[in-house]
């Protein structure tokens, strides 16, 4: 009879969760949702209670109730018949619209594309939804086309020409008529603006806005590279002109308004090739047995006027650039390298912020003011290391010193809630016709650990000063550099794979809580295998640090106030938060805000651009260095585990390729996106982020800029689909028997 009973009584719990489940959801308009924060919500603390929900809300989705928006994470639909978004072009054919008003992504296939591009705003009707089916819609208007070139290998016949484009963003290339073709020549490099896409055109037609140089030169590759990202390779010639005519201009008149530090010893800590001196460092020891530590900065915005040509430009590019063997500068060499770098033996402006500090590093007073300033010694960060391991050289009272409070200043940093990410970058020597030679690794020593901490504690003071005004009045519009925080379900799935582990991460808590043990997680799993997979699972747990003027906090940082006002030579938002204290420190106004903001969104899109251009540029000589190791074998770890493979980053050098799903030949391999592997059907073999692997170079391809690897086995052979195929049972043979039996079906 109890258990006869037991059955009515589940089905009402069941039918009771289905409606709190449905509540929740009908009330939840555009926000997103896991099974876990709907748990939550309705207080469904059981393990089974918590499966239900999660059944549910796939089965909602299947049904086209709610949108899944990312695996696991839904939300309600918010849409008619038409939408408006940006639509998304990929060469592979996957199309598709990212509405505006929700941000759900609907697939296009081409033929209802009406040829929209990459970014294009367009409107679209979105088809009826069919149980079971993935949504679709059709273009039925290009709002507004987004400007854009393409990039790649001009071929030319007797009487046409066509680009062989690079584009990942474009499966097509584009016919060029021969009075649209520059001077261009087969094999050139070129940039190309598509003139006009009938839609009964398979290709488009186009036209040359440049010829870059021959395919496979460093420059026009390099050249290209910034076209692709619709980054500037040249500088202009009038802005060239505009800032050489402009004088240092350090009159008595200019001295008198600031204040002189050119008789306090001062010093720049730089890299050994540096030429744009942003940063010094002054030092003092007081009468009272504290220190005077200024932390001077170059005083762009007394040279670059607003709204001025070199203004302009700097605006528009709002940041330089650094590949691997060449900066792309924001502002003309006249002024980075010039009169606004801070170099020795000669009178400089700077806006500087100048501590009184303690032995233990309390700050006991700041003060932000214009100075003029002389640099007596340029150090490289390895002649500043030598004197803080030796106690010899130079600046040795002043380097120490600045040393131990900067560790102190670390450890207290530490302690409040920073998170200590500190990976080796991967640096190239280079000949100088650019061929790659050898591969070194940067690794943040003492030295750069000590300007780093004296940049921090100056960023932190001036944004503290403008968003924490003393007289408690409204804080003025300015500009942070925030970092949100991160994704709830993303740092759940990190303390999760932690926990299995045997470290423990909190998931919950306030930053610092959560911080602090992150970096314990750290501490302990150095020079420990899964060190690699821990590590890079907590980066991607991260969000990514913007500039806005909602201060949300740095939470990497563990700072309620944080900007960037340290490199005005080579970011815009500097030069933006500089001109904001001279305005705020005169008792002016505060700016117009949704300018401001629109300012601060361009510079967040400008800087993700150039990080995008200097990891394509990076990955160009990665391949183009692993060229002359084909065949060769590396052990490596995997750094990625996609549906289409597994990216392998090698330990000698830091180069990552990838081993296509096609050569794991020993089973079929299923893509585990919540646990970061690959796992085999049949076997239960598992390939993880982090696990040791050993590969052998296959393929490298230097237009795609790609590497393919190949894995080996514990005898050190290569384990291939070739090496797999017409075996009995084997995944080939399976496939080849799955499609001659789907034939002999349709025959029927």
């Amino acid at each position: 009879m109890a258990k006869s009973s037991s059955k009515p009584a589940e089905s009402r719990a069941q039918s009771t969760l289905e409606v709190r489940v449905d509540e929740f959801v009908a009330q939840q308009k555009n926000n997103t949702y896991n099974y876990k924060q709907v748990a939550h919500a309705i207080g469904a603390k059981t393990a089974t209670q918590q499966r239900n929900i999660a059944l549910m809300l796939v089965e909602k989705a299947f049904n086209g109730e709610i949108i899944e928006v990312s695996p696991g994470k839904y939300k309600s639909p918010q849409r008619g018949n038409e939408a408006v978004g940006v639509f998304v072009r990929r060469s592979n054919g996957k199309n598709s619209v990212v509405t505006e008003s929700d941000g759900e992504t609907i697939f296009v296939a081409e033929r209802k594309s009406m040829h929209a591009l990459n970014g294009d705003i367009v409107r679209v009707n979105i088809a009826a939804h069919r149980r079971g089916a993935e949504t679709e819609a059709e273009v039925i208007e290009i709002i507004e086309k987004k400007e854009q070139t393409f990039i790649g290998t001009l071929k030319v016949d007797r009487h046409f020409g066509y680009l062989l484009t690079d584009s990942k963003f474009l499966a097509t290339d584009i016919f060029i008529p021969k009075s649209k073709l520059k001077g261009g020549q087969t094999g050139d490099k070129a940039v190309v603006r598509i003139t006009e896409w009938k839609d009964d055109m398979k290709n488009p037609s186009g036209e040359v806005v440049d010829i870059l140089g021959k395919a496979g030169e460093n420059t026009a590759e390099i050249h290209a590279i910034l076209a692709e990202f619709g980054l500037p390779y040249t500088y202009p010639q009038a802005v060239e002109n505009a800032a050489n005519k402009i004088d240092a201009g350090i009159t008595d008149e200019v001295v008198s308004q600031r204040i002189d530090m050119r008789d306090v010893l001062t010093f720049t800590i730089d890299p050994h090739d540096a030429k744009d001196f942003d940063d010094a460092l002054s030092f003092k020891a007081l009468p009272n047995g504290r220190y005077e530590i200024g932390v001077h900065i170059a005083d762009v915005t007394h040279y670059v006027r607003p709204d001025s040509v070199i203004d302009k430009e700097a605006q528009k590019r709002a940041t330089s650039v650094y590949l691997v063997d060449r900066v792309v500068p924001m502002l003309p060499e006249h002024l980075c390298n010039g009169i606004c770098s801070l170099r020795p033996d000669e009178d400089k402006l700077a806006f500087s912020v100048i501590f009184e500090m303690d032995n233990e590093a309390r700050v006991h007073d700041a003060k932000i003011a214009r100075t003029v300033i002389r640099s007596n010694r340029r150090f490289s960060y390895e002649e500043a290391q030598s004197v803080i391991e030796t106690g010899m050289g130079d600046c040795v009272e002043a380097i120490l010193k600045l040393d131990s409070l900067a560790k102190e200043l670390r450890r207290c940093r530490y302690e409040e809630g920073s998170v200590d990410f500190d990976r080796a970058e991967v640096k190239f020597d280079i000949t100088p016709d650019g061929t790659p030679t050898g591969v070194y690794f940067k690794v943040s020593k003492d030295a750069n650990k000590l300007i780093e901490e004296f940049m921090l504690l100056a960023n932190r003071t001036v944004a503290t000063y403008i968003g924490k005004p003393r007289d408690r009045k409204k804080p003025k519009a300015f500009v942070y550099r925030v970092h949100d925080v991160p994704d709830p379900q993303r740092l759940a799935d990190l303390a999760a794979i932690a926990r299995a582990f045997g470290y423990k991460v909190k998931a919950s808590g306030t930053p610092r809580e959560i911080n602090r043990s992150i970096n314990k997680m750290l501490a302990e799993v150095k020079g420990k295998g899964e060190e690699n997979y821990l590590a890079t699972l907590a980066i991607r747990s991260m969000a990514k640090a913007i500039y806005s003027t909602d201060n949300v906090g740095h939470y990497g940082l563990g700072f309620e106030y944080y900007t960037h006002f340290t490199s005005p030579i080579r970011r815009y938002p500097d030069m933006m938060v500089h001109r904001l204290l001279e305005r705020y420190l005169a008792g002016g106004r505060s700016v117009n805000l949704q300018k401001l903001e629109n300012q601060c969104k361009h510079s967040s899109e400008m800087e993700q651009l150039a990080a995008n251009a200097e990891r394509s540029s990076i990955k160009y000589k990665q391949v183009e260095y692993m060229q002359s190791h084909l065949g060769e074998s590396f052990s490596g770890i995997i750094s990625g585990v996609t549906e289409w493979g597994l990216y392998v980053e090698l330990n000698d050098n830091l180069c990552e390729g990838l081993v296509p799903m096609r050569d794991l030949a020993d089973d079929f391999y299923d893509f585990d996106e919540k646990n970061h592997c690959l796992i085999g059907r049949r076997h239960n073999h598992r390939y993880r982020l982090g696990d040791n692997v050993d590969i052998k170079v296959a393929r490298a391809d230097l237009e795609k800029k790609q590497l393919d690897f190949v894995l080996l086995d514990d005898k050190g052979n290569a384990l291939r689909g070739e090496d797999y195929m017409g075996k009995k049972g084997s995944p080939k043979a399976v496939l080849s028997q799955q499609h001659h039996g789907k034939k002999k079906r349709r025959r029927k």
